[in-house]
């Protein structure tokens, strides 16, 4: 018996390295456990992966949730799923394209005339690395569904936020923005030839660049805003990548890749972290990777290229010749 001991030690020793390894690099779990009873949250693209995960927790916790979908057929099955599962009610299926301007304000429309308050905006929904396909209104779908999208009905929502504060947007960034760049003389790919692996990384950076200058506009309101990126999860988000589809990738690389990559439920937690904890209480402008606060990329601190962004930003979505774009309080800059 007793030469077994030694494998089974060396074997038992590599496994639990192997998951305080992964609990490291995935960064664990929320520790906060607060629940939201009360509280309204409009999570998008949540009929699956990180943004379903993040409305599961969220309504787990008492929570009034949102969940604004492309696909209905899937929303609804995902509301149904999570009302059973939490035995929560107020669990709700909203139809939102993020790469329709006119679904956008169809959408915040309903919110606003239907819901007495939002207290979270989780702007969560995302595409990634797709080819060089075009919005509804003509803009790349990465920077129209990443930023555009998501730039306007934060916008379109800030008086139901500001009503509601202390309330919190969190927009999920990726480290990918550390390599983006602003393109301002061809944001949409018309000039150059396109390249989705850059694209992706300008509609990431746009997201931290939004986030602070957003965060900016908002001083005093009550209303903070944060960005973050989730870490490496196991969602649909990959699809156009290519890596599914490796030989390699799948069966030599894989290994070492689910050392890494983390579960949708694990995925969420940086999410909610920013949406319930009380450490968060106050804080705006940040970005986290998972749930530790660091600095992003050079150019995204780049306050210029921000407010630069927000005008363009403001006039390719509308908003600017309706005036419903957040203005700088000249006091708080003071």
């Amino acid at each position: 018996m007793s030469r077994y001991v030694l494998p089974v030690s060396v074997f038992g020793t590599v496994v639990g390295c192997a998951v305080l390894l992964k609990n490291h690099m995935t960064g664990g779990r929320c520790p906060s456990k607060a629940t939201i009873n009360g509280k309204t949250v409009v999570i998008t693209g949540a009929n699956t992966g990180i943004g379903k995960a993040t409305a599961r927790e969220l309504a787990q916790r008492g929570g009034r949730i949102i969940m604004g979908c492309r696909d209905m057929e899937k929303c609804e099955a995902a509301a149904k799923e999570i009302r059973g599962k939490t035995l929560n009610h107020h669990v709700y299926a909203c139809r939102l394209d993020l790469a329709s301007l006119k679904s956008i304000r169809e959408f915040a429309e309903k919110i606003k005339q239907e819901e007495q308050r939002v207290d979270v905006l989780i702007n969560n929904a995302g595409v990634m690395r797709c080819p060089a396909w075009k919005t509804e209104d003509g803009f790349d779908m990465q920077f129209g569904v990443n930023h555009l999208g998501h730039f306007l009905l934060t916008n379109l929502l800030l008086d139901k936020l500001k009503e509601s504060a202390p309330s919190r947007v969190i927009n999920l960034a990726s480290l990918a923005h550390l390599v983006g760049k602003i393109d301002f003389e061809d944001l949409n790919w018309e000039k150059k030839k396109f390249d989705t692996k850059r694209a992706y990384c300008q509609s990431k950076l746009a997201n931290v660049l939004f986030t602070r200058e957003l965060a900016k506009r908002l001083q005093g309101t009550g209303v903070t805003v944060n960005a973050v990126h989730p870490g490496i999860v196991a969602t649909e988000l990959g699809r156009h990548t290519g890596m599914h589809q490796s030989t390699f990738s799948s069966s030599i690389l894989s290994p070492f890749f689910s050392m890494l990559v983390k579960s949708p439920e694990l995925g969420a937690q940086p999410s909610v972290y920013l949406a319930v904890s009380e450490e968060m209480e106050g804080m705006t402008g940040r970005y986290y990777d998972v749930m530790t606060e660091k600095e992003p990329a050079p150019q995204a601190l780049d306050e210029e290229a921000a407010h630069r962004l927000w005008e363009i930003s403001s006039r390719l979505v509308g908003l600017e010749e309706e005036g419903q774009s957040a203005k700088v309080d000249p006091l708080a800059e003071g």
